[in-house]
């Protein structure tokens, strides 16, 4: 990211970070809007880095309801329109899953080019850089699911309530900027992107596809439907098709509400911490 409009402060170092507490809310919404005009401006000059949130919608649905459509919606009891019901419900997390390991190698190749010494030259709240680097990144999913549901009414998606619908939209923000925290956290301890990236997969791959998002648990072995029904990504996927399509919810939704603030909770002191004190 660029460094223009940034001046440093006579006092360089962590130390130049002021407290939250000691700025106050005003003062820490002040600093985190301007922090997110300057990475939507950066966005602006650098429009290619929306590719993956414009892109990857498309094509993982398009790719997962034309290859594994056809057997999947006929275990369902269909065919390839019953996939895409099923499926895009499930997509939306793992969009949000991919946007927010994005966040870490981002914020990591930030502190690599020198922009984060930059910003923690500045008395401003340490909490709002990375506030306001979850801020635009939810921006950034917003775009990206808005296009994976257009291109799943496209395919023939069927939604039998717009508030559900909403509703699900809003519960995978809320739990994909939860999970951000966690790469945040990652962008400030691993050496390198590449790292981030990598660890990422390892963690995410088990997850996204041992859960529902994209074939119903019964057809699995006993051992693989046990994960499936504690993976976090599994209730999220299952609040989004019930509130899309109906059915009972309050189990799932509940369930992704408290990882959510859990995780939050957990993650968001360790990562303020990590980044006040990197050297």
């Amino acid at each position: 990211m660029s460094a223009t409009t940034v001046t440093p402060a006579t006092v360089a170092g962590p130390q130049a970070l002021a407290d939250d507490d000691r700025i106050g809310l005003r003062g820490n919404l002040r600093h985190i809007g301007a922090l997110v005009r300057r990475n939507l401006l950066w966005i602006r000059q650098d429009p290619e880095s929306m590719f993956d949130a414009v892109l990857m919608p498309i094509v993982f649905t398009l790719l997962f309801v034309f290859v594994f459509g056809g057997s999947v919606g006929a275990s369902l009891g269909g065919d390839r329109a019953t996939y895409v019901d099923y499926v895009v419900p499930g997509l939306m997390a793992m969009i949000g899953m991919n946007i927010a390991m994005g966040v870490g190698t981002g914020f990591n190749q930030d502190f690599q080019s020198g922009v984060m010494d930059r910003f923690r030259s500045l008395p401003i709240a340490r909490s709002s850089v990375l506030v306001a680097k979850i801020v635009v990144e939810v921006l950034r999913m917003t775009v990206a699911t808005v296009i994976q549901l257009a291109v799943g009414f496209l395919l023939g998606m069927s939604v039998s309530q717009v508030w559900g619908l909403v509703a699900a939209f809003g519960l995978s923000l809320i739990f994909s900027s939860s999970v951000m925290w966690i790469f945040l956290t990652m962008g400030v301890t691993m050496k390198s992107a590449q790292a981030i990236q990598g660890m990422g997969f390892l963690v995410l791959m088990p997850l996204q596809f041992g859960s529902s998002i994209f074939s119903p648990p019964s057809t699995m072995p006993g051992w693989l439907r046990t994960f499936t029904d504690y993976n976090p990504m599994s209730s999220l996927a299952d609040a989004a098709r019930g509130l899309m399509h109906g059915g009972p919810v309050a189990h799932d939704v509940w369930v992704t509400l408290i990882w959510s603030v859990l995780i939050t909770a957990v993650m968001a002191p360790i990562a303020i911490r990590k980044f006040r004190t990197k050297s």
